[in-house]
């Protein structure tokens, strides 16, 4: 099955081409211009430069979040765009699921994070095993007090991932010896990793659906605080 995946959640955008678990190609962006700006573009010469035919790609995946508000939005918004214009299912992938698997270790913890601020990331753990991968801790906005008191007991090394990963790794290391720093390369959010937790999804036996689909952000905008705030007085 040809996947068309995209990731928008932070700063720098991609989007991926899998063929049945196989990665045909991937168009990667980190220059900050705006994701309306690139994905769609990159999407399509995508397909042309695989000499795939849009009306040849069989489902569609997106990080649904957690993430940048605006970013989650353009993704899942072109995310529709393609799978209805096609008629074709749609995934909407957990953004720290997909971190972990596109990182790909075999051994140890994965720990994605996403700068949330206010001195929090966005937040998940998985245990690789064996190349197999694990979930220990859903989804989540964490403060970075809190996520240090989880992880400096663990017994293998944690290897970060994402956008988060060198606040993280600045503000813990002295307290979390274990701490990995992965390369540049390595580093942050990749479409390939969407694509490949759409492939789980698909074998879970997931329809996928456009329709249903929202994203999942965790937490309240600002401007939706600052709404509740004025409500409240």
């Amino acid at each position: 099955m040809k996947i068309l995946a995209f990731e928008t959640s932070a700063k720098a955008g991609s989007v991926a081409l899998t063929d049945n678990g196989i990665l045909l190609g991937e168009s990667y962006q980190n220059t900050g211009l705006t994701h309306s700006q690139t994905v769609m573009v990159m999407a399509e010469e995508l397909l042309k430069g695989c000499s795939v035919e849009p009306g040849a790609v069989e489902a569609v995946a997106v990080a649904a979040g957690p993430g940048s508000f605006t970013g989650v939005r353009i993704g899942v918004a072109a995310a529709k765009g393609f799978a209805w214009g096609s008629q074709i299912p749609l995934y909407g992938v957990s953004t720290l699921e997909a971190m972990a698997l596109g990182l790909g270790i075999w051994e140890g913890y994965v720990c994605p994070v996403m700068d949330a601020r206010r001195a929090q990331v966005y937040n998940a753990l998985f245990l690789a095993e064996g190349g197999k991968l694990r979930r220990i801790a859903q989804d989540r906005a964490i403060a970075l007090t809190d996520l240090a008191e989880e992880l400096k007991n663990l017994s293998k090394p944690v290897f970060l991932v994402g956008d988060g990963s060198n606040l993280c790794y600045n503000t813990l290391q002295e307290e979390v010896p274990g701490l990995i720093l992965p390369p540049e390369h390595r580093l942050h959010q990749r479409a390939a990793g969407v694509a490949l937790a759409a492939e789980m999804a698909i074998a879970a036996g997931d329809p996928g659906n456009a329709d249903t689909l929202v994203p999942n952000y965790l937490r309240l905008s600002q401007a939706e605080r600052e709404r509740l705030q004025r409500e409240q007085k």
